[in-house]
């Protein structure tokens, strides 16, 4: 039912186990964004069990369209955007319980960025990717996990050959480079990636900002790197492409591109790697919407291996720290689908054990 949060649990399917590493819990405790416009009360917090598949309910937070939240690397504490189109758009922090699932506000600061969709944090500063406003921003942190006042804004530019969604500045992520030394923005209406120096709590340009520039038409929207720091991957939301690059000393070079979707949707959204680095995943919509799977070769390049239909609108995934489950959150089907990934070949399984929220967005495990 639209509109309202329903919760299903299927029984066990008699699915077949990997195993799961002796150091990853059974138990994971789940954060969900979603847009509030649809009778979603905001943040909704799920156990997960990544031994079957299964989710509880535990809590809720009401809060203006969290779109996208993520958890500190400690699990203490959440950062949440409000995705608004007017300057009431903002960041909020909450502490988290991971045993009943609380959220706790803290505080909330405005991204003075119109629809922030995107928040990475390394403990020291959060930063914002505020996709209307055309914009990153920096926010410093206290002990207590709360934001500080805005410290800085950083702009995007233009220069893509659409002049429908390319016609104005649009920040869409923000990541911090394995090595921790930089930030990385998809400069989505140019068609590059920008690259930013981090000093302590500080962050400015570099006198070359630009970290790699992309094909035209990209649309450049998610990265991922692997886990050794060596390769990184963004999907372009218009392109529906992946592209490769190797990564040393805040350079990214390009090597491969190659296609996600050929339906021609332009909505390329999410993109993440297995945890054992051997596969890759990218969510696509508008047309056909699904995720392409890729298998990953030792020096990153990638090979098509399938393409797993999904429900409608699916903007954003995550994958189980054990690499048994991808969660996709498919927002105009407002349902989080519970997939098994075959551990040889990457593909994916529904395992039918749907999770209902109203217009979810975002899904992140707190270990």
């Amino acid at each position: 039912m639209r509109g309202k949060l329903l919760f299903t649990v299927l029984l066990g399917l008699g699915l077949t186990a990997c195993q799961p590493a002796s150091n990853v819990p059974e138990e994971l405790s789940m954060l969900v964004g979603t847009y509030t416009n649809k009778g979603s009360e905001g943040i909704y917090t799920f156990r997960f069990d990544q031994a079957n598949g299964k989710a509880t309910l535990l809590d809720s937070a009401k809060v203006v369209n969290p779109s996208y939240v993520i958890p500190s690397a400690d699990g203490k504490f959440v950062y949440a955007v409000t995705e608004t189109s007017d300057s009431t758009a903002a960041l909020n922090a909450y502490t988290f319980d991971k045993t009943s699932g609380k959220l706790t506000s803290i505080n909330t600061e405005l991204t003075f960025g119109e629809d922030p969709c995107y928040v990475a944090t390394n403990g020291k500063i959060a930063v914002t990717a505020n996709y209307t406003g055309g914009s990153m921003t920096v926010f410093p942190l206290r002990a207590d996990g709360g934001i500080q006042h805005m410290d800085t804004l950083f702009c995007g530019t233009i220069g893509g050959p659409d002049l429908s969604r390319q016609n104005a500045p649009h920040v869409h992520c923000t990541y911090f480079s394995p090595d921790g030394r930089y930030i990385f923005a998809t400069d989505f209406s140019a068609d590059r990636i920008l690259r930013f120096d981090i000093s302590g709590n500080a962050v400015r340009p570099i006198e070359s900002q630009v970290a790699t520039n992309l094909n035209a038409d990209y649309g450049p929207r998610h990265i991922e790197f692997s886990a050794d720091g060596a390769h990184a991957y963004v999907v372009g939301e218009l392109s529906d492409d992946i592209t490769v690059m190797d990564y040393a000393e805040g350079v990214l070079t390009p090597k491969q591109v190659i296609k996600g979707s050929e339906a021609g949707g332009r909505g390329g959204a999410d993109i993440h790697l297995s945890p054992n680095g051997k596969f890759l995943y990218a969510s696509h919509r508008l047309k056909e919407d699904g995720i392409s799977i890729f298998s990953v070769a030792a020096d990153g390049i990638l090979t098509k291996v399938g393409y797993q239909l999904t429900g409608i609108h699916p903007r954003n995934f995550n994958i189980t720290p054990n690499g048994k489950y991808l969660l996709c959150a498919c927002r105009d089907s407002d349902v989080i689908q519970v997939y098994e990934i075959n551990p040889k070949t990457g593909l994916l399984k529904d395992t039918k054990q749907d999770i209902h929220v109203s217009q979810v967005v975002c899904v992140k495990f707190v270990e």
